[in-house]
């Protein structure tokens, strides 16, 4: 079997253990002599896979006792009418940072429901930036500020988490949840769709402090309300069982490749080899400012765009998929996820250096 070296940024490439697993499984799960996939989500048998994955989860993140865990469905998008339904709790209005893309349009959506107040915005340097904090017009009674830790498109990332003086601090981390440590306990809620560093899309993973729950808006569904979803074991509705079930199984494979310190140090690894690269041949660009490059999306530029065709061509017949860039910024984008391997990083290097060669 022959397996391309898949950088795509969602749904993305997963651990290849976790894939035999599944493999070895699909027909009979735990001598169950059923799929996950055929199991009700109130069977003893997929209880125990769901409770399996939350604690999973809590220890290899660093998840307090105070914070509560949902696997919900929709994806990130969802999130962005769920967050202000949930988390405005009698105040008017939110700050959104808007680093791209991503963080633009969940400001748009929370607009829908309150007043947003767009606190800081790198738009007009084309997102290749994190604005100073210095320069964020935070508003003191806002209910939250929103935050996108990573944006998947123009490849910037916070490496660190802002101050935001007492308010609480949301993040949409569906692009670089679990790929290094972080200390939960600044954040109010994290969410992230699982389609990148979790597992196969159709579950969203929420994590949200106690204290934030139990006063949404009026009228809003019970299966949008975190806490009718939490006291209810994310068990509504019904789940999305056999994603909720790769989840765990790739949660496993973390703790295993020895948690997110080691996990961080070879996205870092991974990263540097890439950018290190990109910098030293002028053939390519990053257009990110160093101090916020993103570990995990890789867009660079060719010297010549009208190369561009070549390029991905070129990169197929060797076997690296999934490098077109974003329709919105065009050029290249390299996904790096958790799950793409240091051979993975060299093989685009290597086939990188060729195509320059070629161009001579």
């Amino acid at each position: 079997m022959k397996r391309i070296v898949n950088f795509s940024a969602g749904p993305a490439t997963l651990p290849f253990e976790v894939l035999q697993q599944v493999q070895a499984e699909l027909l009979d799960w735990n001598g169950s002599g059923m799929s996950v996939m055929e199991m009700s989500h109130r069977d003893k048998e997929f209880m125990s896979i769901a409770q399996a994955a939350e604690q999973d989860l809590r220890e290899v993140m660093g998840i307090p006792a105070n914070y509560k865990v949902l696997f919900m469905q929709g994806g990130a998008t969802a999130q962005f009418s769920f967050v202000p339904m949930n988390l405005l709790r009698g105040k008017a209005g939110a700050d959104y940072i808007v680093t791209g893309d991503w963080g633009k349009k969940a400001a748009k959506i929370g607009g829908q429901l309150c007043k947003v107040n767009v606190a800081a915005s790198a738009e007009a340097d084309k997102f290749t930036h994190i604005p100073e904090r210095g320069s964020w017009n935070l508003d003191p009674d806002a209910a939250y500020v929103h935050i996108t830790p990573n944006e998947t498109i123009h490849g910037v990332e916070f490496h660190a988490e802002p101050d935001t003086a007492g308010v609480p601090l949301v993040a949409d981390m569906s692009s670089n949840i679990l790929s290094r440590p972080i200390d939960v306990s600044k954040y109010g809620l994290i969410y992230a769709g699982a389609q990148k560093n979790i597992g196969p899309s159709g579950v969203t993973i929420v994590v949200v402090r106690e204290d934030l729950l139990g006063e949404t808006l009026p009228k809003t569904p019970a299966i949008f309300d975190y806490k009718q979803v939490a006291d209810n074991e994310s068990m509504l509705n019904t789940p999305p069982c056999f994603a909720w079930y790769v989840a765990g199984l790739v949660f496993k494979w973390m703790k295993q490749q020895g948690g997110m310190t080691a996990i961080g140090e070879r996205n870092a690894a991974k990263a540097a080899l890439l950018y290190d690269y990109i910098d030293s041949e002028p053939f390519y660009t990053n257009p990110v400012r160093k101090a916020d490059r993103s570990r995990m999306n890789v867009p660079f530029t060719l010297a010549n765009p009208e190369r561009d065709a070549d390029f991905l061509k070129g990169a197929k017949a060797v076997g690296l998929s999934g490098l077109k860039g974003h329709r919105s910024v065009g050029g290249m984008r390299a996904s790096i996820y958790n799950a793409m391997t240091i051979d993975g990083v060299q093989a685009l290097v290597d086939y990188m250096k060729e195509f320059v060669r070629t161009q001579s």
